[in-house]
């Protein structure tokens, strides 16, 4: 099987597991919305997205850091998982007690729910979230990320079960309990996810805590520059929920969460993407062969394809969106002056496609050994949120955050394009990008125009997405095949081949 259709394979199991999990993602956001109400799931994300914060440190990259070493050293993976194990299950229990113990002094207090006591149970879930990161980076080494495809839906909809239990059966009638189980949701979900995916990844190596110092040593002196990275990255990613639930309250906060949740679904995507691709970008330059131009080429191309598509489309269907997802009082109301998620949603969406660009150079500069200047990068792009949050959110509050968004993400990405070419010999064509600016506007204005008559004729209202969307993606498919964007050479990659060359494997 060549390199690219193992890439694809593993990232198409991820993105099918996903669009699995955004279904459910998109359920679960409904029923919490519905059940808390605007100033109640502001209170909710703003939790979530406290606690994110301190995870990401948690992180400190290893996942990425994982990945890398074990696609250099096939034969000591048992070795490095189990010191990256042992790394994370330090971390991961020192910031999540450090996230319990500062939100005493951050979130707002509440006379009816305490906090704090919301933060310690989501923290518990998030433990069991990280280390499943952890084991899953052997399966992503081995192309096996299927498992953990499977291991997400099943922990996801178990986190789901609950929720409707405690929403409809056990607590119909919102209170403090009600509000504390569904953070509990997640703690069950989490414990299961992590169960299926070590289950499967023992099936691949020999998974066990190991306490070799020197060499863990070397692992964080690998990943601490780009685990800082991340942190600051999540900072300005995250800055505008947790300023926002301080400076404007669980309103503004509820009206920016709920499309960043939006964000965060589609958001993954790219990631999955780049850890199919970090194995193979890792061995063609550890070969010094002129093939990782080819794949960092391809994979521009890919994730500009899916990060203007998801801007454009998006932003075009933004009230059905927020429609489907909660209730009319998250909605705009143009008759009263009030901005809902909306709106926030089609602007913060347009993120999304310089947060694609992001990730393929952060990704390069992971491969090349150069993660320490993505603190530049990113340090100066949370200093710039902090800076733009000040000055937006008095002004503007949901909205302002979400410009804030869009303008440190291009940062970021230029940033990031800059410090990968100083160090790699590389070019970027842009023949494909012009073509698909041009087919996502085409596909924005097709659905666009038939948002009234979809609404009304066939009498849908804000149901009329179940017919957009089929129908922004036909027209969008369709001009990229027109336009030579989508080629029977890049069909051919996920083809299987008729006859396997033994030792070796095609091009990408």
């Amino acid at each position: 099987m060549s390199v690219a259709r193992k890439i694809l394979m593993n990232t198409g199991a991820q993105i099918g597991a996903k669009a699995v999990l955004a279904f459910i993602g998109f359920a679960t956001v409904r029923f919490i919305t519905n059940y808390l109400e605007v100033e109640g799931y502001g209170y909710y994300t703003g939790v979530y997205d406290f606690i994110a914060f301190f995870g990401i440190a948690s992180d400190l990259g290893l996942y990425t850091i994982a990945v890398r070493e074990m696609a250099r050293d096939e034969k000591n993976i048992d070795k490095i998982i189990g010191n990256v194990l042992t790394i994370r299950t330090i971390l991961v229990l020192i910031t999540m007690t450090l996230a319990f113990i500062s939100a005493f002094v951050y979130l707002p207090s509440d006379g009816d729910l305490f906090l704090p006591g919301a933060v310690a149970i989501g923290a518990t879930a998030t433990i069991f979230a990280l280390l499943t990161g952890t084991v899953s980076s052997v399966l992503q080494v081995h192309y096996k990320m299927q498992y953990n495809a499977i291991a997400s839906v099943v922990g996801k909809v178990i986190t789901l079960a609950y929720m409707v239990y405690v929403i409809f059966v056990w607590n119909p009638g919102v209170s403090e309990a009600g509000f504390y189980h569904l953070f509990v949701a997640g703690i069950i979900g989490n414990i299961f996810l992590f169960g299926i995916s070590l289950y499967y990844a023992k099936k691949f190596a020999n998974i066990r805590f190991q306490l070799d110092w020197s060499f863990m040593k070397g692992v964080i002196v690998k990943s601490l520059p780009y685990g800082l990275a991340l942190i600051l990255n999540n900072l300005y990613f995250r800055i505008g929920s947790l300023m926002l639930v301080r400076m404007s309250g669980p309103e503004q906060t509820a009206l920016y969460g709920l499309p960043l949740r939006v964000l965060e679904a589609i958001a993954i995507l790219p990631l999955y993407f780049m850890n199919a691709v970090l194995p193979t970008l890792t061995k063609t330059l550890k070969e010094k062969s002129e093939r990782y131009k080819q794949v960092i080429q391809y994979s521009f191309d890919a994730l500009v394809m899916g990060g203007v598509a998801m801007a454009v489309g998006m932003s075009a269907i933004s009230y059905q969106v927020i429609y489907l997802l909660s209730n009319e009082d998250f909605l705009s109301n143009p008759a009263t002056g009030f901005y809902g998620a909306d709106v926030s949603l089609r602007i913060v969406i347009f993120a999304l496609a310089f947060s694609f660009i992001n990730t393929l150079f952060g990704f390069t500069l992971v491969a090349i050994g150069k993660q320490s200047k993505l603190l530049y990068v990113n340090g100066t792009g949370a200093v710039l949120a902090v800076v733009l949050n000040l000055f937006l959110i008095p002004e503007l509050g949901a909205r302002g955050a979400a410009i804030t968004d869009i303008i440190v993400e291009l940062f970021v990405a230029l940033g990031a394009y800059l410090f990968a070419k100083k160090y790699l010999d590389f070019k970027i064509s842009l023949k494909n990008t012009f073509k698909i600016i041009v087919a996502a506007a085409a596909m924005g204005a097709a659905v666009h125009f038939a948002t009234e008559p979809t609404a009304v004729l066939f009498g849908l209202g804000n149901k009329n997405i179940l017919l957009l969307i089929p129908l922004g993606g036909v027209v969008y498919i369709s001009l990229l095949f027109i336009c030579k964007v989508i080629t029977p050479e890049m069909i051919a990659l996920v083809r299987k081949p008729k006859k396997e060359t033994p030792k070796t494997e095609s091009d990408i």
